[in-house]
């Protein structure tokens, strides 16, 4: 019984470590980033155009280039994501082939960034001739996040108990009725957390738009999906790597609204999905 006892409070120590061990930094880097980015923060910061060599001014291009290409993303990826997630987890039947479509689809989520940037540059830019536009880094980012979108959505829609296709269909209603009207109501919470990861992922990378879409410096706004974007992981790259003398605070300044955005998206998506959750009823 002692043995039990100091076995289950030497497991309880070393998950409270694991725990530690990664909140502790991510911690750290949210306050330092607060710390020193907060100062650069005012309306003109958020509001204007880089000036003086992106030395001074504000970020607006690039606040306004990254929304865009986010929510470009979405719209291409989710119904693709979603339509597919329902096909692999409602129709198609359990063989070789169906496992391997969703091995590949899962693998797919770990291929480094960079790999979709050249193949957006490939397949958009170069081959379907779209230039680097707000279209060809939109698609590209799309890609990459479809198969994280595709995943969550499929196991969201698995969870949802047998049973409750049972009673829809011996009541008379079709399978695709049963789809709409049951099956993605009760997996619409599941969706969203995939959506979530696909668009704080989306926000984030710098890669995949390096190729496609991202302008070193632009001193308008696009006006169309053809046109080139600033964007903040781009910006952000551009003055802390290529351009110097760009004072600390400016670059804390931008890191903070990347994150700020992504955790606005993530917070709308999370009270959307939490008010879905109270209604269901398992």
């Amino acid at each position: 019984m002692r043995n039990t006892q100091r076995s289950q409070k030497i497991a309880f120590l070393f998950l409270l470590l694991a725990t530690l061990l990664i909140v502790v930094p991510v911690g750290l880097i949210v306050v330092i980033i607060i710390q020193k980015g907060l100062p650069a923060i005012n309306w003109q910061f958020l509001s204007d155009i880089p000036r003086q060599g992106m030395r001074t001014g504000g970020i607006f291009p690039a606040i306004i280039g990254t929304f865009y290409l986010v929510l470009g993303a979405i719209i291409f990826a989710l119904p693709i994501g979603l339509l597919a997630a329902i096909y692999l987890s409602e129709y198609a039947k359990e063989n070789i082939l169906n496992r391997i479509i969703k091995l590949a689809i899962v693998n797919l989520s770990g291929v480094p960034s960079v790999v979709y940037g050249l193949f957006g540059l490939a397949l958009f830019v170069v081959f379907l001739k779209f230039g680097a536009s707000i279209l060809s880094g939109s698609l590209t980012l799309g890609i990459m996040i479809l198969p994280i979108i595709i995943t969550t959505s499929r196991e969201a829609l698995e969870s949802v108990p047998q049973s409750f296709r049972e009673v829809s269909l011996s009541l008379g209603a079709s399978k695709w009725q049963t789809i709409r009207h049951i099956v993605l109501p009760n997996a619409i919470p599941g969706i969203l957390t995939g959506t979530i990861l696909g668009l704080g992922r989306a926000a984030g990378e710098t890669a995949p738009i390096l190729f496609t879409v991202a302008a070193f410096y632009l001193p308008q706004l696009p006006k169309s999906i053809f046109d080139q974007a600033m964007a903040l992981p781009y910006h952000l790259y551009v003055i802390s790597t290529q351009v110097p003398n760009v004072d600390e605070k400016i670059r804390y300044g931008t890191a903070l609204v990347l994150l700020s955005l992504v955790l606005f998206m993530n917070l709308i998506a999370i009270i959307i999905r939490y008010n879905f959750r109270k209604k269901k009823k398992w």
